[in-house]
């Protein structure tokens, strides 16, 4: 016991000893710790500077494994592969496909030559972007200006998702790519407009460029080598070079000042490795102002040219050099009047993703259409109610509305007012050629690449209608006559109004489902979100939702929030839902 007793006792004096001694214990350890990296970083300068001196046998190990060869504990791979996409009519593009993926073969790379035509670009490119491959498209222009028929649902998807403001700008962020277009310089309007357009839209999506975009001239007395052929040969060359630098690891781009194949690169390398390091945007700058050049006569004339009235905010902001006034829509007893001189482009423009109806109607293709035709999912329609996207019809009998939203998708292309002043078209007439339309868009998915024929057939067959396409349906006098001539066609009806209009709600026959959009709770918030024309505007929005409470059918409250706009008031929110009592409510 007196042992265990002085043991115990020796221990214990040890363990005060340490803890009254702990901030010299502290103050040692982190001595030690700090000369060990010291060391370690030391060793390491010295290692590297070793091998930097004696360049020659690292150089040696590279040449001998080359790029994708080495194991990845050795050499990082920079370029796994190569792939080609060729769009062609008579067989030229994908003869120099062919040819291009011998010359690649021949620096020991993957390879793989692809028709657009087979291709879902989809899902395909988007995996592009950490693929590590080089994608090349070679596509030709075919008459007027169109792509060739293997290449144009992918060149029409591409086209969509550039412009769509759903599809983030940085989709393609990653992708690497080269164009070589083909064209004939003899048809001046159209020369090689598919193979600029491809690569615009690649650019927009923030695909990378790893060379100027080529193009080759089947004209021999304009063609810059005398052949397309020898066009060809001479952006081949070009793009093995490029290729071979890229496979060593390099990163420097050209110096931004090159501009339809002539480079004026200052050789200052150290700079401009610094600069592309950097974030520089000089290239990039370039980019976009050749981009302008060639871009000019897509945005305003091609004829098959699709653009969608959301996306017009951005297309005339691009058109700096077209002095042309904002259209302002004025419309009288005779139709549509414009109050600026526009250019007829302009028009078309407008209404060149919409297809006009009449006067004062319009119908449109949506994105979940499409998507469900490829059997993908449908729009919140399909998950919410059951209503196949694939067989819904986007249309309005008014393209006129009484409100000027901040969030208008539209960018208020389409044309303002308070009352009906227009001459107006039959029920009849509208749904006759609302239907028409809606069946020629969907045709021209017929032999697209993922489309299902069995649904294609089916969306022939219109079953549902959203009467929310633009502006306000409920404006148009006929619109109970409208919605019965739908009715008895076996077509269910959404219809959207912006609760302006109490009275033409009163007035409603039932239709399958009635929406109100919401988009404020208070008045000044209305105010400053719908930013409406009537000045009573607070007294119709509140009679509206009232007229909606009397309603003997299915409704709906659509609430458009915005953050840091209109999230905030959860209690005028909830107010509001008991003076409408609706059956549901849609955020949004």
């Amino acid at each position: 016991l007196d042992v265990s007793m002085d043991t115990w006792s020796y221990f214990h004096t040890c363990l005060v000893s340490i803890w009254l001694h702990r901030f010299y214990i502290y103050s040692a350890v982190a001595v030690g710790i700090s000369l060990w990296i010291v060391i370690q970083f030391t060793t390491t300068r010295t290692k590297r500077k070793e091998s930097h001196g004696n360049p020659a046998s690292s150089e040696g190990t590279a040449d001998k494994l080359g790029n994708g060869c080495a194991p990845p504990q050795a050499q990082e791979v920079h370029v796994a592969g190569v792939k080609i996409f060729y769009g062609s009519q008579t067989g030229t593009a994908k003869r120099f496909a062919k040819a291009l993926a011998e010359a690649v073969t021949s620096l020991n790379l993957p390879v793989e030559v692809i028709n657009m035509g087979d291709y879902d670009p989809e899902d395909g490119l988007s995996e592009e972007t950490s693929s590590r491959n080089i994608c090349v498209f070679l596509v030709a222009t075919y008459t007027e200006g169109q792509p060739p028929e293997s290449a144009a649902w992918f060149c029409k998807w591409l086209e969509e998702a550039a412009n769509d403001f759903r599809v983030g700008k940085s989709f393609l962020q990653g992708l690497r790519y080269a164009v070589f277009g083909l064209g004939n310089s003899a048809y001046v309007d159209h020369y090689n407009t598919v193979g600029r357009r491809l690569d615009r839209w690649l650019w927009m999506l923030s695909a990378s460029r790893i060379m100027t975009r080529a193009e080759g001239d089947c004209n021999v007395a304009q063609s810059k080598h005398g052949s397309i052929e020898a066009d060809f040969e001479a952006w081949k060359a070009k793009f093995l070079t490029r290729l071979q630098a890229l496979c060593k690891g390099e990163k420097k781009p050209c110096s931004g000042k090159c501009k339809k194949g002539k480079c004026k690169s200052s050789g200052k390398q150290s700079k401009e490795s610094s600069d592309h390091e950097h974030g520089t945007s000089e290239h990039e700058n370039s980019e976009a102002e050749e981009l302008f050049e060639t871009s000019s006569e897509e945005e305003a004339g091609g004829t098959d040219s699709v653009i969608d009235v959301e996306d017009l905010g951005n297309i005339m902001g691009h058109m700096k050099k077209a002095k042309v006034l904002l259209l302002e829509g004025v419309w009288n007893g005779q139709g549509l009047f414009l109050q600026a001189k526009l250019n007829c482009l302009m028009i078309f423009a407008l209404f060149s993703g919409y297809k006009l109806i009449g006067s004062h109607s319009g119908v449109k293709l949506c994105r979940w259409t499409k998507s469900m035709l490829r059997g993908r999912g449908g729009c919140y329609k399909h998950t919410f109610y059951g209503i196949e996207s694939h067989r819904c019809m986007e249309a309005t009998p008014s393209l006129a509305c009484a409100n000027k939203c901040v969030f208008c998708w539209r960018h208020h292309t389409n044309p303002v007012g308070t009352e009906w002043r227009w001459k107006m078209d039959q029920p009849e007439v509208i749904l006759q050629e609302a239907i028409e339309n809606h069946q020629n868009m969907i045709k021209q998915f017929k032999g697209v690449s993922g489309v299902k024929a069995a649904r294609l057939e089916e969306a022939l067959t219109v079953k549902h209608c959203a009467l929310s396409l633009v502006g306000e349906p409920i404006m148009y006098p006929q619109i109970n006559r409208f919605v019965r001539l739908l009715h008895q066609h076996g077509i269910s009806t959404f219809l959207v109004t912006n609760a302006q209009f109490p009275e033409e709600i009163r007035r409603l026959e039932p239709v399958t489902q009635l929406y109100v959009s919401v988009d404020a709770s208070t008045k000044e918030s209305l105010r400053r979100i719908d930013r409406p024309l009537f000045k009573d505007y607070w007294q119709r929005f509140l009679d509206s939702l009232k007229a909606l409470a009397e309603k003997q059918q299915r409704t709906v409250y659509r609430l458009t929030l915005v953050k840091a706009w209109n999230v905030d008031e959860l209690k005028a929110y909830a107010d509001l839902i008991s003076l409408g009592k609706p059956d549901f409510i849609e955020v949004k």
